[in-house]
Formats: structure tokens, sequence, C-alpha cells
């Protein structure tokens, strides 16, 4: 399938009076059209930072964009100047944020704030917008959409929000969306919900989707691909089903024992020992998993391990996998 998108070397720091942040330090992957990548990983450890990097969201000063390549469709669109950027947001690309109640704005109506989007890309009038903004609220689930389209956003409980924000997001029928934990601060039957919607979306339009979260039980109902990112870096990346059963970096199968198992009440969770790392002091001569890693050997103290095939369509960061 062709490639929608596609990250090479991406590198994004943060310039601060402590020292370099290196929140995404080289990092590699692609989404195809119609498919769902989920990125997972402790917080802090730069999920957010690559989605942010995409859209060319990242705050200057004190971050930048260091080196790299984000082919959207082929063509770089770090090589692309500001109005040619803003035509892809919210048009070719949009983003739901990981908490609604910060990224819409108190003092405009849901109805006006959907519209504005479909006014800036897609040539419709103010009176013509604020009806396809009734339409997708209605799609989205929200009840009642013709009244809640003037409710502001303190007026409306935190699923509804994230609703009008995912109405937002797909108003341009974007070709990518990218989910910044859209499910963090809601309940589990309201995530529930959002999740299905998405999956309504992705379904009847064809929508790529990148999911950033944390929680590997959504990633294994949703997803298509997961990408496991630790310390800026992607240490292992692969189908799912396929990472789930045979994961190959010691850091996935951290992640993996931590799930907890509704079917043992007396289970008792494992944890990854130790902290993550300082990102203005990452190793350069060394994995930068060696610290908390229980199965490290000499090779993984004297060098950097590479991004390499452990299997079809399976990548793995790890010195143990090129034995």
């Amino acid at each position: 399938m062709e490639k929608l998108l596609e990250v090479r070397n991406l590198k994004t720091h943060f310039f601060l009076k402590t020292g370099v942040l290196k929140a995404v330090d080289g990092i590699d992957f692609h989404i195809v059209e119609g498919e769902t990548l989920g990125i997972v990983g402790e917080s802090g450890c730069g999920k957010s930072t690559v989605a942010r990097s995409i859209l060319r969201l990242i705050p200057s000063p004190p971050g930048r964009i260091v080196s790299g390549e984000i082919l959207l469709q082929g063509e770089d669109i770090l090589k692309k100047g500001e109005d040619e950027i803003r035509e892809i947001r919210g048009n070719k690309i949009s983003m739901i944020f990981q908490d609604p109640t910060t990224f819409l704005n108190p003092v405009y109506a849901a109805g006006d704030q959907i519209g504005e989007g479909i006014v800036a890309h897609q040539g419709f009038v103010k009176k013509s917008a604020w009806k396809r903004a009734i339409g997708l609220l209605r799609d989205v689930g929200i009840p009642s959409p013709s009244r809640q389209a003037h409710s502001y956003p303190h007026q409306l409980s935190g699923g509804m929000c994230q609703r009008v924000m995912i109405a937002m997001a797909i108003a341009c029928n974007p070709s990518l969306l990218i989910a910044d934990e859209p499910t963090t601060a809601l309940d589990v039957t309201i995530e529930a919900q959002i999740l299905e919607l998405l999956k309504e979306i992705r379904e009847s339009q064809n929508t790529s989707i990148i999911l950033i979260t944390h929680d590997l039980g959504i990633v294994a109902r949703f997803c298509d691909r997961v990408a496991v990112m630790y310390a800026g870096k992607i240490l292992e990346i692969a189908d799912v089903f396929d990472l789930y059963k045979n994961p190959h970096h010691p850091y996935t199968r951290g992640l993996l024992k931590s799930i907890p198992n509704p079917a043992v009440e007396t289970e008792k969770l494992e944890s990854i020992k130790g902290q993550p790392p300082d990102l203005t002091n990452l190793p350069e001569d060394r994995c930068v998993f060696l610290p908390r890693c229980e199965e490290a050997y000499s090779p993984c103290r004297s060098g950097r391990p590479e991004l390499v095939e452990v299997g079809p369509s399976h990548l793995a960061c790890c010195f143990r996998t090129k034995r």
C-alpha cells in the first residue's frame, strides 16, 4: 500500500538553560492509507513531541526540529512555508489534543469553533459552515446538536468537549488524524465510545490515524501496527499481533508484563526498575535503556544498537536481536 506519511531521522530538540533536551532523537516510521499506527511509551518519552513536529507546532524558542524529513504524500513538510503549513493543518492533517478543555476557546460556541476551519479551508460562507458544524456534531454522537452548537466549552462535559474536538478535526475530511491520548481524562464508558467513534471515522472515510497513548490495552483493540518509544527513540515497531505475541526488546516485554489481567485477581504486576533517563544527558556510546535493562551484556555498554529487522515488518533496537 502507498505510504501516506513517512518520517525519516526526525530530531526535535529543546534548547534549555540546563542543556539540550533531545525529546525526539532520530526516529523513522511510516503510515499507509487507512492504517492506524499506535505510538506507546512512558510519559516524557517524546510521543506528543512527534505529533507536534508533524504539524510544525513546536514552540520556538526553546524547541526546534534540527534535522530529518516528514514526507506527506512524498512532499517534505519541513521545507514548506508557514502559509503552506496552514493549508495542511486541519485540512490534510488534523489533531485531537489530549485535554480538549485546554484547546477549545472558552469565548466561542462549539458551532463557531467547528465552522472556523470549514470556512478557512473549504470556502464555505459562515451560514453554511454553521449547518455543516451541526451535522458534524450529530455525526460524533452529540444529542440535540442544533442546541449544543450554541454551547460554550464550560457548558459541556469532558466527553462532549472531546466529541467537539473530534468534530473539529474531521470537519475537512483529513487524510491523517493524530489522536494524542484522546481518552486520558474520560471514564471507561466514554473512552469506549470515543474509540468506537474513531474506528467508524477510519472505516467510513479511509482516514489514517496515529494514536498516541500509554494504554497497551487500547492499542491491542484499535491499532494495526505499534511503535514503542523510549527516551526520544523508537525501540521496536511491528504489527500489533506480532509485537504482543513475540516482543523482541526488553522494554517492550516490560511494558507488556505491566498490563493487569482481569481474570487473575491476585496477580502481582511487574514493574520496570529504575527511572527514565535525563533527556538532556543521554549517553552517546551505549544503549539508552541500559541502566534499567535486566538482560544487558557487554556489547550494550560499548555501543548504541540500531533499529534492525528481526522478522517480517518487525524492527527492534537491541543487540540481543542481532545474535
